[in-house]
């Protein structure tokens, strides 16, 4: 049972006002310890992120508690690097023993521990190298500084003639690299001016990416095989062995855009595991830390990894000993409980159910695994759904305005699901007038 269902009823449906109001004293003037959480951070910290108005104090496995007490279903799991669940005791343990030991060395001397994570990784996913980095957008920029060093070294490219296609509505972080091949305002309006050699086709459509192929510059597309951020827009059944089978006749290199999709989230490994395909590089982030610390990497072979020469990139804390230490007890906590084969039961079972809500408010339901999303019909809004949500003890929220992304811990067993889905049905009933 939830903490918040043993509470003041006052907490059910409420707004934001209204629950900033509750948690007030009888005076009126102090506030609570969430109050205090929320005007903090306003006060001190830049105004970049825009969070639903909850304060969380700690959390574990699938659930997340307030500075109050109260008890919440996480179904966003950090954008999904809590694949394995909040603070999982052996990716914890690691860490701890780790830390105790030996947490950075710098690149500029050997550890006993990084090999041991390439050789894990690179066994684990079938490539021939690994480069270790930190946050997803460094996977990322990685990824395009190694497509662009191969354009030149071996697809002989006249020198800085090189492009990379992206997919329109991709998202692969906030630094300049990673906007420049954006097409969100939001994310690159006031930023420019913006990299060269970028060009954008339409995401699902493969006619586009040949005829964009048919220039000899390109070099590479960057894409994930189910865009995230747009909302979890799943591709047509055919569109990553397309991806595949052009990449491969033009002679460009595919970048797989995994970080969020990856690491047991669809259901699969991979995402693009679900039509049998090989990228010729592939990004991970986010749940290969299981959300302890920022850990990334970049999968590639040998004729590709290799053109890139000592002092040409690398990052003081990419592969520390701590972070891979950790990622190796991230990867065997996915494998050994096999999280991708409940992700993808769980997930059969959320779209099962949210199928059934009223489409004059649920307008569509998308998903694969537990990375799902639903789209709020326009006279209703998702932001206030999010906070219904937030009273009734489920904690998620919207993206680009009218898209709520549903993608809980992978560890959420069938009871815990089902509890889940009678709060969110609930709640989307609370709209019906």
């Amino acid at each position: 049972m939830f903490v918040t269902r043993n509470v003041n009823s006052l907490f059910r449906c409420l707004s934001t006002s209204a629950f900033r109001a509750a948690t007030q004293t009888h005076e009126g003037v102090k506030h609570s310890a969430s109050e205090a959480v929320f005007s903090r951070e306003d006060k001190y910290g830049a105004h970049n992120y825009h969070p639903i108005p909850v304060a969380i104090e700690r959390a574990k496995g699938i659930y997340m508690y307030d500075v109050e007490g109260r008890k919440y279903y996480d179904f966003l799991s950090a954008y999904s690097a809590v694949n394995q669940g909040h603070c999982h005791p052996k990716i914890i343990d690691a860490l701890k023993k780790q830390s105790e030991k030996l947490t950075l060395t710098s690149r500029a001397f050997y550890s006993d521990v990084l090999g041991e994570y390439e050789e894990f990784i690179t066994k684990l996913f079938g490539y021939d190298k690994v480069l270790p980095m930190n946050t997803g957008v460094e996977g990322g920029e990685t990824a395009c500084k190694l497509a662009r060093k191969w354009a030149y070294n071996v697809k002989k490219i006249p020198n800085n003639q090189a492009k990379i296609i992206f997919a329109e509505g991709n998202f692969w972080g906030r630094t300049l690299a990673a906007i420049s091949s954006s097409t969100d305002p939001s994310s690159y309006e006031g930023f420019g001016p913006f990299l060269p050699g970028y060009e954008i086709v339409p995401y699902n459509d493969l006619a586009a990416l040949e005829a964009s192929f048919r220039d000899s510059n390109v070099c590479a597309f960057m894409v994930e095989p189910i865009q995230g951020e747009a909302g979890v827009v799943v591709p047509d059944e055919g569109y990553l062995k397309g991806i595949r089978d052009l990449c491969t006749k033009y002679n460009v290199l595919w970048i797989a855009d995994e970080v969020q999709t990856g690491l047991c989230r669809t259901g699969k490994w991979l995402a693009v595991d679900y039509e049998n395909v090989r990228p010729d590089i592939v990004v991970l982030g986010k749940a290969l830390s299981g959300g302890v610390l920022p850990v990334s990497a970049v999968l590639a072979d040998d004729p590709i990894m290799l053109t890139i020469k000592p002092g040409e990139h690398g990052s003081t804390y990419g592969g520390n000993p701590l972070a891979s230490r950790v990622a190796i007890a991230a990867l065997e906590v996915l494998r050994d409980e096999k999280l991708a084969e409940n992700s993808s039961k769980m997930g059969d079972i959320l779209r099962g159910e949210l199928s059934e809500l009223p489409k004059d408010i649920v307008k569509l339901v998308r998903g694969k695994g537990l990375l799902n999303a639903i789209v709020i019909a326009p006279q209703y809004d998702a932001w206030e759904v999010c906070l219904r949500l937030r009273d009734n003890g489920l904690l998620a929220k919207p993206t680009h305005g009218d898209i709520i992304r549903f993608a809980p811990p992978l560890c959420i067993n069938e009871a815990e699901m089902r509890d889940c889905i009678k709060i969110i049905r609930n709640t989307i009933m609370s709209f019906v007038k």
